[in-house]
């Protein structure tokens, strides 16, 4: 199974996200932090793609072991939420495919795992 993870700036656009999306590869899923689960950009995108969207809880993110940015670190215990986001949700055997990349317009960022399936 293949998860995208999102991060994302509030009020980001399923195009912003589309973007990100775009620079990692095809999902079979969608996975961000809980809190982020109904915003109206990843709602769309969703329903476009055609993929179920997973929210993962701050503890869940922190598990990961993630590196990356202090304020993403304060915010939700993980310096990557895409990333984090994407490897809590893939399973078993999660590894990444594809580490974060930034969408063009900086509202968005992505990462692709792959593992046994959603955890």
């Amino acid at each position: 199974m293949k998860v995208a993870g999102l991060g994302f700036r509030r009020g980001v656009s399923a195009e912003s996200l589309r973007a990100a999306l775009a620079l990692v590869g095809k999902a079979d899923a969608l996975a961000t932090a809980e809190d982020k689960t109904g915003e109206p950009g990843l709602v769309r995108l969703a329903k476009e793609l055609g993929l179920n969207v997973h929210g993962v809880s701050r503890a869940g993110l922190a598990a990961q072991g993630v590196e990356g940015s202090a304020k993403v670190m304060a915010a939700y215990g993980t310096g990557s939420v895409a990333e984090a986001a994407a490897l809590a949700m893939a399973g078993r055997g999660a590894r990444l495919i594809a580490t974060r990349r930034t969408g063009p317009d900086g509202m968005a960022v992505a990462a692709l795992a792959e593992g046994d399936g959603i955890a």
